[in-house]
Order: C-alpha cells, then sequence, then structure tokens
C-alpha cells in the first residue's frame, strides 16, 4: 500500500536494502568466478610455459653435446617453440592478472555493499542511501565491462566454493548462531 506522496520511508528503505543484499550476492560470485579463471590461466601459463622452457634448454645441449642429436634437438626446438608460441597468442599471464584484478575489484564492491547494508543503511537518510546504492551499481556495471565472462568450469567450481563455505567469516557463524 503507498501512501499518497509514494511509498513510506520504510518501505524504500526495506528496497534498498534487498538491492544491497542482490549487489553483494552479485558481486560475491562474479569475485569468486574471476578467482577461478585465475587459478586456470595460472594452471595454462604454468602448463605451458614450464615445457617451453625445459625443452628448448634440452634442444639447446642436445645440439651442442653431438651432432647425432640434431634431429631430436630440433624436434625439441620446434615444440618448446610451439608452447612459446601458444603462451604468446592466447597471453595466459596477462589474463591470469587481469582476472585477479577484477576478482578483487569485486570483492571491494561486496564489502562496500555489505557495509553500506549492515553499518550505513539504518542511520542514512533515503536519499543518502539511494546515492551509496546507486555508487555501488555503477561500480559494479563498470566493472563488468571489463571483466572477461567466466566460462562453465569456473562458475561450477565458485558455486561450489561459496556453498562450501569458502566466503563465510567466523563472524558471521557467531552471529547466525547466537542471533547475536
Amino acid at each position: 500500500m503507498t501512501e499518497p506522496d509514494g511509498p513510506s520511508e520504510a518501505t524504500r528503505r526495506s528496497a534498498i536494502e534487498a538491492e544491497l543484499k542482490r549487489l553483494e550476492e552479485s558481486a560475491k560470485y562474479s569475485g569468486q568466478m574471476q578467482f577461478e579463471l585465475t587459478k586456470q590461466w595460472r594452471g595454462v601459463n604454468l602448463g605451458l610455459g614450464l615445457p617451453a622452457s625445459v625443452l628448448a634448454g634440452i634442444s639447446g645441449a642436445a645440439a651442442l653435446v653431438s651432432t647425432a642429436g640434431r634431429v631430436p634437438a630440433g624436434i625439441l626446438a620446434l615444440v618448446a617453440s610451439g608452447c612459446g608460441a601458444i603462451l604468446t597468442t592466447i597471453n595466459a599471464s596477462h589474463r591470469m592478472n587481469q582476472a585477479a584484478a577484477a576478482g578483487n575489484a569485486y570483492l571491494e564492491i561486496q564489502t562496500a555493499a555489505r557495509q553500506a547494508r549492515e553499518i550505513d543503511l539504518p542511520y542514512s537518510s533515503i536519499d543518502e542511501a539511494r546515492q551509496a546504492l546507486a555508487e555501488l551499481t555503477a561500480r559494479r556495471d563498470e566493472q563488468n565491462k571489463t571483466a572477461e565472462p567466466p566460462n562453465r568450469r569456473a562458475y561450477r567450481r565458485a558455486q561450489r566454493n561459496i556453498d562450501g563455505g569458502g566466503q563465510t567469516y567466523a563472524v558471521d557463524e557467531t552471529t547466525a548462531t547466537t542471533g547475536r
């Protein structure tokens, strides 16, 4: 039921609180998915970078040791070169750093949304609360534009991590148990 001048302050405050919860949850999942992407790109980087380096070293040594090792050295050099070319093309190191930065940005948004909801909202005017919500929404939307879309594996692993309590603080468990 609305009043003649629009929804009551309590109704608006409740709507802002609900939206802050949605924003916090969205940032939690987005951040966790970015951290899962970070792990995947780190694995690709190591999985291609280490063999490329080792094979290049072995092929160089094999070529210098004897002329009989020319063919195996050449094959190893080609494989090392192929690994290096793939690594350069997919730019796993950059993608790993980009995903980690995006994950941290989402964590910042998640924390700010939680603090706005739990600490500031009860004491803020409706206009101040609405402004805080608008700013956090804009930050999240801007981050969404630059973050790499997660793949299905990152989504599943993030979901499993969150469901397993990976985003739960001890103080939250205490509060839920004691009601304080």
